[in-house]
């Protein structure tokens, strides 16, 4: 699974090297391709093509005729989708519209999220943790209903 957190750039071709870490996941896990899409807080999400055929089944049974929130979320899930592979030296081309979907410009942090990565630009990130870290605790707590 992947974990961690690591800070990277986009080459001038719009290219991301994956952290070696996270590379080897992909590599022993699963395959060297994947599914990268929006994300949601306005990251790009990248999946392994298992686990985005998981969820591909699971936004199956979201109710699409009659839950506008439904479509919205699948349209624009799928709609910014695309299949993503490696070069040998373990770089991804982003595609410009993920990179200006998530502000991504230069600095890139990569996040392991268990079953998937996201990408996220530097700004967006610490303003984020910023955020969310203040409420790290509260969010844990309401969190433990779950079985967490």
């Amino acid at each position: 699974m992947f974990y961690g957190q690591y800070d990277h750039s986009l080459d001038r071709k719009g290219r991301i090297i994956i952290p070696s870490k996270l590379r080897q996941v992909l590599i022993e896990s699963f395959s060297e391709k994947f599914m990268a899409t929006r994300g949601l807080e306005q990251c790009v999400f990248l999946f392994p093509i298992e686990q985005w055929r998981n969820l591909e089944e699971k936004t199956k049974t979201l109710p699409f005729m009659t839950g506008s929130h439904a479509r919205a979320f699948t349209r624009l899930l799928f709609s910014g989708a695309i299949e993503c592979s490696m070069d040998k030296q373990g770089r991804i081309l982003l595609p410009q519209n993920l990179r200006e979907y998530a502000g991504i410009k230069k600095d890139v942090v990569i996040t392991g999220v268990s079953d998937h990565m996201e990408l996220w630009s530097r700004e967006k990130w610490t303003k984020y943790l910023e955020k969310e870290g203040r409420t790290f605790e509260e969010t844990a707590e309401k969190l433990m209903d779950f079985g967490i």
